[in-house]
């Protein structure tokens, strides 16, 4: 079953896509479901996905100490969808999960196509750097 276009355009990357790029993306998620407990994505380990949460919530640990909590809607992975490295957090169900993901390989050719979502790929990296350099400061 493909991702639900409501879902995706919940998420500031995809929220500017047109119906017809809306439908591919859409139908090249798949739909995944984890247990409560479940790893979903290890810090330090290769990710090469990208996730959206449909139901329920999951916890992100960075070194062991949780963050934050995630819930529908909300997305990880993204930079899993650029450089298909190491994981900089660990994601674990914190009850009964589904997601809808992309692998970066199903994922590329849309970026390479669509200026806007490449913009605000890179608008979200920027973020996140500058959240590990604050978070970096205050330790």
């Amino acid at each position: 079953m493909p991702a639900p276009e409501e879902l995706i355009r919940q998420v500031p990357l995809f929220s500017d896509l047109n119906k017809s790029e809306m439908q591919g993306l859409a139908s090249s998620m798949k739909e995944r479901q984890f247990d409560e407990g479940d790893t979903v994505a290890a810090e330090g380990s290769t990710g090469v996905g990208f996730f959206i949460i449909d139901e329920g919530e999951a916890s992100v640990s960075v070194h062991g100490e949780e963050v934050r909590t995630l819930k529908h809607g909300d997305y990880f992975g993204e930079v899993a969808l650029i450089d298909d490295g190491a994981r900089t957090a660990t994601v674990t169900a914190k009850t009964p999960l589904k997601c809808y993901g992309i692998t970066s390989w199903e994922f590329r050719p849309l970026v390479e196509t669509n200026a806007q979502i490449a913009w605000k790929l890179l608008q979200v990296m920027a973020k996140r750097l500058r959240e590990s350099e604050q978070q970096q400061i205050s330790i």
